[in-house]
């Protein structure tokens, strides 16, 4: 049996930019510009420093920059310190269906490589290249990921965005078929994420993401210089679909191929927390300005959702919560949005953590499981919500806001963006917010994807 890593290969080398429909590159350009966006403010995050710096003392190199801090590192290193940064406060893209987050790892390890490729290092990565690479990075790891029928066991946006990785760096240099399915096999080889990360609320589970854009990179490398990959990648019987993800639709896995383009479906994250607490919040945004109530005036609310929400988001609220453990925490998300009206990136500091009325009011929020068959489900949610005056409404949530059904707008999309950038540890001169609007606005016109890098660094 050919396995399915070859289909994957065969549409990575032979779609053109000008075989993509335009609706897949106006996608592209919203999620690049958010990704630099969450990736900017993901420098704010614990533990970057001690990233940085250890990897410095390990590993010489210049090849690229840490986004934000602007340290030089080797292509691979700061292909995963910037996957750790676009990841870390969950404020970053997702494909709903696949349960993956597909622009962390593809696009922290494609920007690596065009900034170690470019210049005097060979020929740079152009705008129309960069777009290509996107598309196609997304379009393997979601297609890979919308096929599996197991809920998650290792940590799909880690692993399986890793093959996104490969194809997108693939895309960008060309790369031969052969030598592609080398990079994928090479990849296989190293992927690794644990959905313990996520139970335990631990910042390795953004570190994961940041690991596999580093094997990323250093996959294809390696098949560059023609060590041979594995061929049955994905289907061989210790294959990642058998192995890692156990069950899957073979038929579905490579039927939409050039046909169902993966980065129009994915959906914006309108809160910095788990896409799994957004359709909890978004269902008390409704409400919330329906009725006119505010946080003070809640006596509880229980919400029903999906078991794999449960499971991501069902934690209890405590006081001394990290960050990671209170972006993964429903109850603590929903209590913030009830009494400030929203979710920001401000909301995860000690003292918001520890915050007594947010507490309180975070400790009457239940989270149920509602006994949905589909592993995979992060819809519908029901939110009941019981207000002091006596008075019970409700809402049932079938599409999160954010999903390509129920947009952020554009001025939406770039107000994240910008508040992204100002929140930068850097700092980001804000004047560069406009520039790089526009320059991701006109992305296919652009010379030189390492001119993105530039304005996203401190001065």
């Amino acid at each position: 049996m050919t396995d399915a890593i070859e289909r994957f290969a065969d549409h990575v080398v032979s779609t053109r930019y000008e075989d993509i429909p335009a609706d897949a590159i106006r996608a592209a350009k919203i999620f690049v510009l958010d990704s630099l966006g969450v990736g900017l403010a993901g420098t704010r995050a614990p533990w970057v420093r001690e990233w940085i710096g250890s990897t410095q003392s390990m590993t010489p190199g210049e090849d690229a920059r840490v986004w934000g801090t602007g340290e030089r590192l080797p292509a691979p290193a700061a292909a995963a310190l910037n996957g750790y940064l676009i990841h870390n406060s969950e404020f970053d893209c997702i494909h709903e269906e696949a349960v993956l987050h597909p622009m962390a790892v593809p696009f922290a390890a494609l920007m690596a490589e065009a900034e170690s490729r470019g210049g005097a290092n060979g020929g740079g990565i152009d705008g129309r290249t960069l777009l290509r690479a996107v598309i196609l990075g997304v379009d393997v790891a979601c297609h890979i990921g919308s096929a599996v029928n197991n809920g998650l066991r290792f940590f799909r946006p880690a692993v399986g965005g890793g093959f996104g990785a490969v194809a997108a760096i693939a895309a960008a240099i060309r790369l031969d078929r052969d030598r592609l399915l080398d990079a994928f096999g090479l990849y296989y080889a190293q992927a690794g994420g644990t959905m313990q990360a996520h139970t335990e609320g631990s910042p390795l589970l953004a570190m994961q993401v940041g690991f596999n854009a580093r094997n990323a990179v250093t996959a294809v490398r390696l098949a560059e210089a023609g060590i041979p990959g594995l061929r049955g990648t994905l289907e061989g019987p210790f294959g990642y679909l058998k192995l890692m993800e156990g069950d899957y639709d073979a038929a579905a896995l490579t039927a939409g191929l050039g046909r169902v383009w993966r980065i129009a479906e994915v959906a914006h994250k309108p809160f910095p927390s788990g896409r799994a607490t957004h359709g909890i919040m978004d269902a008390l945004r409704e409400l919330t300005a329906e009725h006119g109530f505010a946080g003070a005036e809640v006596a509880a609310v229980a919400a029903s959702v999906p078991p794999l929400i449960n499971h991501l988001i069902g934690r209890p609220p405590k006081p001394g919560m990290t960050q990671n453990y209170a972006r993964l925490c429903g109850a603590y998300a929903s209590a913030r949005l009830l009494l400030t009206g929203t979710l920001g990136v401000g909301d995860f500091t000690d003292a918001t953590l520890n915050d007594p009325e947010t507490l309180d009011l975070a400790g009457r929020i239940a989270i149920a499981p509602n006994g949905n068959p589909d592993p995979n489900a992060l819809t519908p949610v029901t939110v009941e919500v019981r207000l002091r005056s006596g008075a019970v409404v409700s809402r049932t949530i079938p599409v999160v806001y954010g999903n390509p059904a129920k947009p952020l707008t554009r001025e939406a999309h770039l107000a994240k963006f910008r508040t992204n950038l100002a929140f930068a540890a850097g700092p980001v001169p804000a004047a560069n917010a406009d520039t790089l609007i526009a320059m991701v606005d006109d992305l296919e016109t652009l010379d030189d994807a390492r001119r993105l890098v530039d304005l996203v660094v401190a001065v």
